[in-house]
């Protein structure tokens, strides 16, 4: 599980192998054998034995701002990386295996996007003649993006720009799909300045967090990225990788105005825009949580949603220095769950 702390004024620490929650006059005792990450917000805070026993047990902590976006992180500091892999993966940068590499993960996203549209258009039928428009559009567009070839560098901001028209033709059919009274304009970032833009900041917050773990121990570095270059200063692998993961994301969030389950109570305005709300994070996480434990098939198994980017990243590692066999495949970062 993960603990999720955004209540203003509570208090993390320890007693003995428990994580004891304080918010206001409430206590609450969690094993530490169940928790997986602890996701801390704005106004709480934590111990120092606290912050041992989540070292102890490999639990990473992750600070976040009111927008649900990671700033930093408490690791154990001993990641199962290897220097083979990150060499490997400061090679690959440079060549056209690592050019493949970027326009898969691209191409792996707009497939996930239009499944969902398609799924949508099934269910809404009052909408089948331009949600099949926004489809055929974004289809000739991975169909463009897969004809790309030459240098990474050369290529990029060809690469970036079909991205780019094909998010707007993706947003464009996903605006259809929400409430009238809470369709919006175009995608805003931080701060949000409408409802929908709040909750898929917020949950694209949470999944650069999950994303970014999976590539700590996978041995992967986080900073060096293929489309999303280092030369940005951030974890640009973690920009690239999240692509593929994002629809987890957009059919919460969907799925919640679907449901009825979106009120404007759930936001506090900001002078410039909106941000989600202690009950707004509530909804949102239950939902999203709930998403990303359930169990699927994937590479012929059963596992969690949530758990596909750790093996994704703990197989593009292996494929990298070699080490990737039939039975690394079945087995590969299973362990490290």
């Amino acid at each position: 599980m993960d603990l999720i702390l955004t209540t203003f004024g509570t208090y993390l620490h320890r007693q003995g192998e428990m994580f004891v929650i304080n918010i206001k006059e409430q206590k609450q005792e969690v094993s530490a054998r169940k928790v997986r990450s602890i996701l801390i917000t704005t106004g709480a805070s934590l111990s120092t034995d606290a912050i041992q026993l989540a070292v102890e047990k490999n639990i990473d902590i992750v600070f976040l701002d009111k927008f649900g976006q990671p700033y930093g992180r408490v690791w154990h500091g001993r990641p199962g990386s290897t220097t083979a892999i990150r060499r490997e993966q400061l090679r690959l940068a440079d060549t056209e295996q690592g050019l493949r590499l970027a326009l898969g993960w691209l191409s792996r996203k707009i497939e996930n996007q239009l499944l969902f549209l398609r799924e949508a258009r099934q269910r809404r039928t009052r909408l089948s003649a331009a949600l099949t428009d926004k489809i055929k559009a974004l289809s000739d567009l991975r169909e463009s993006l897969a004809g790309v070839s030459g240098n990474l560098d050369e290529v990029r901001g060809s690469i970036m720009g079909f991205e780019g028209r094909a998010g707007r033709t993706y947003w464009e059919a996903v605006n259809l799909l929400l409430p009238e009274s809470f369709q919006f304009a175009a995608r805003s970032h931080n701060p949000a300045k409408d409802e929908f833009n709040c909750l898929l900041n917020y949950s694209y917050g949470v999944l650069y967090s999950t994303v970014e773990r999976a590539c700590i121990i996978a041995g992967l570095d986080p900073y060096v990225g293929f489309v999303h270059t280092d030369h940005y200063q951030k974890k640009s692998l973690v920009f690239d990788l999240i692509e593929c993961y994002r629809i987890w994301a957009d059919e919460t969030v969907v799925g919640l105005f679907a449901a009825r389950k979106i009120t404007k109570d759930l936001f506090d305005p900001l002078q410039n825009g909106l941000t989600l709300n202690k009950q707004g994070k509530a909804v949102l996480m239950e939902r999203f949580g709930e998403h990303l434990d359930e169990t699927i098939r994937y590479r012929n198994r059963n596992i969690k949603r949530r758990d596909t980017v750790q093996l994704d990243c703990h197989r593009m590692a292996n494929e990298w220095i070699g080490r990737l066999s039939d039975e690394d495949d079945r087995d590969a970062g299973v362990d490290n769950l």
